[in-house]
């Protein structure tokens, strides 16, 4: 009797590090082991899609596609994957039918061969496109259900997702536990329903964040389950995903063929020991295992990337306080999945409302969209206040959002112009439109930089050399350990440490300039009514009003951008314009005043 063959996707070079240093793994730490990965003898690479693509731009400063190119050339034998938003694409918006379709193709001509299709509200109606895109290209379409727990979400309610995107021709069924909440028995009873139901292939991708995902693989495997998804180990576990060695191992001794050699895993794994600690800037405080997450639900890819972008807010010490608020914004918001971008609506307006000290003070602009019903229909019933007082009097969306999107592909190659060289670039532009125009540009200056790494640690020094160290004052010593700051640009710097294990915060004020944006200057604090300034840092991206205008309270002023999410910045009182003290791109703080009403 022939062994029961379990096909193994590993997601060392997209998933891996998008969970455990924040998406920073560059194409020249990849490049190096592929040879290795080629000759493994997995079913398909994880390589391409999520944060990747956004990561590549924003930060090491690198062009996506030629990163896929590199990868299809250094890996001719082995399938490539890469993670697809259904009509969010990679973006955090939903995009016209004719940019969808551009993207499916693009991505397969340029290597894609597999493409896990998913909708962060499991609306199969936002699949639609993707899925006959795919289908054209002559490429792999599998349809994802988001697996998430919730008074609205069962074995039933997934199966029937299921039976839809079967029904729309899909060559798989990918069950993604993105925050590893599966439990062993549910799995057994999702995966049972799935092969009991459906002539299709079942894949598992669960993260090991509860510590329950190996425990889980062994109850799809008695269920009947195809293909499991794992990580090299060294960058397995914690918020990542169960080490691909040992399940390989344990897999060959209970009977199963993998075809997969151990030998060659053990030299790729090597190669990603090493360059992990390259990274070592990135890594996460929420790296082990944290059972927490069966109560706030947060995934690895957005635990890693929160504690990071709250970090450089100088505000790591509220996560936890956001941790026990995201489960409340995500019952407001009719218990969506936590998965990009729905995850970076809740995070963001989580954050939002902790940094504020009160709920819904400020709304980001794609939870007002996301209440309208631009992103698809929630799972459950939506708060009715918020929604209100979100949208006003706006007509909400019942159908599927794209159908009111008109073809945009020619428009927004007419407002990119000769920065983009190629459709690809097009699309990159589509994708992130401010931070694409910065890469073009750059690109095209020739002045490219990725974003600095720290330097490692010396020889019998412990952790970041620069964040780590020991002091001794009046003749008693202390060992200090700096966990954060808030941003340069303000004037009195926050910076958080422990000090002998005790949590401790020093503020300092700033005997320099400080440096707004494009030009010096120092900003003044907000002391009455009609001043404008921002509950959050981040960055400017448009100055809605001019000196002179008029303007009502709570007509919209300007637009900032944190943590990757949008939020309109509205006038406090009514009267002109009196002063602008800020343009596009500046980075602004708290307090800061940006804009003066007379």
């Amino acid at each position: 009797m022939s062994k029961r063959k379990i096909h193994i996707t590993d997601v060392i070079l997209r998933d891996a590090h998008q969970s455990l240093i924040a998406t920073r793994m560059r194409t020249e730490d990849i490049l190096p082991a592929c040879e290795w990965l080629d000759q493994a003898g997995y079913w398909s690479l994880e390589c391409w899609g999520g944060a990747t693509f956004d990561a590549c731009v924003r930060f090491l400063k690198e062009d996506p596609w030629a990163r896929l190119r590199q990868l299809k050339k250094a890996l001719p034998n082995t399938r490539l994957q890469m993670l697809l938003r259904g009509q969010n694409l990679l973006g955090y918006r939903h995009y016209a039918d004719d940019v969808v379709e551009a993207f499916c193709q693009k991505a397969a001509d340029n290597g894609i061969d597999v493409f896990r299709i998913f909708d962060a509200m499991n609306d199969v109606r936002n699949l639609e496109t993707s899925i006959k895109a795919v289908k054209k290209a002559g490429k792999h379409a599998q349809g994802t259900l988001c697996y998430t727990i919730s008074p609205v979400h069962g074995t039933q309610t997934f199966l029937d997702q299921a039976k839809t995107m079967a029904d729309m021709g899909v060559d798989s069924i990918a069950i993604k536990d993105m925050a590893g909440l599966l439990t062993p028995q549910a799995t057994f009873d999702l995966v049972s329903a799935l092969k009991k139901n459906l002539e299709l292939p079942v894949f598992l991708h669960s993260h090991y964040t509860s510590g329950m995902a190996t425990m889980c693989h062994w109850a799809a495997l008695d269920a009947g389950v195809d293909h499991l998804d794992t990580a090299l180990s060294a960058f397995a576990g914690g918020t990542s995903h169960p080490p691909t060695e040992s399940v390989v191992a344990a897999l060959h001794d209970a009977g199963y063929e993998t075809g997969l050699d151990l030998a060659l895993l053990e030299q790729a794994n090597n190669h990603f020991r090493n360059v992990r600690k390259k990274y070592h800037q990135f890594e996460s405080e929420y790296n082990g295992v944290d059972t927490a997450v069966l109560m706030s639900q947060v995934p690895g890819g957005m635990m890693s990337n929160l504690a990071n972008q709250l970090k450089e807010q100088g505000a790591l010490d509220k996560i936890r306080d956001v941790f026990i608020e995201i489960p409340k914004v995500r019952a407001d918001l009719g218990y969506p999945p936590l998965v990009t971008p729905t995850s970076q609506l809740v995070g963001a307006q989580a954050v939002a409302n902790v940094l504020t000290g009160k709920r819904y003070e400020t709304i980001t602009n794609e939870v007002k969209k996301y209440l309208q019903g631009w992103y698809g229909q929630a799972p459950g019933e939506i708060n009715q206040e918020l929604q209100r007082r979100a949208v006003g009097n706006e007509e909400l969306i019942d159908e599927r959002p794209a159908n009111l999107l008109p073809n945009e592909f020619h428009k927004l190659k007419s407002q990119i112009g000769d920065l983009a060289e190629s459709e690809e670039d097009v699309l990159t532009f589509a994708m992130f439109p401010d931070q694409a125009r910065t890469y073009l540009e750059q690109r095209q200056a020739g002045t490219l930089q990725p974003e600095p790494l720290e330097p490692l640690p010396s020889a019998g020094q412990s952790g970041n050399i620069s964040t780590e160290f020991k002091i001794t004052v009046h003749g008693e010593s202390y060992d200090v350990h700096v966990t954060g700051a808030s941003p340069t640009s303000e004037t009195k710097r926050r910076f958080y440490m422990t000090i002998d294990g005790v949590p401790e915060e020093i503020a300092l004020e700033s005997l320099g300039e400080f440096q707004k944006g494009s030009g010096p200057g120092k900003r003044e604090k907000v002391t009455n009514e009609g001043q404008v300034t921002t509950t959050m840092p981040g960055n400017i991206v448009d100055v809605l009003v001019k000196e002179g205008d008029d303007v009502a309270a709570g007509e919209p002023v300007l637009v900032i951008e944190a943590m990757k999410m949008e939020t309109e910045i509205k006038a406090p009182t009514s009267g002109k314009v009196a002063a602008v003290h800020i343009q596009k791109g500046d980075r602004v703080t708290p307090g800061d005043v940006l804009v003066e009403i007379g």
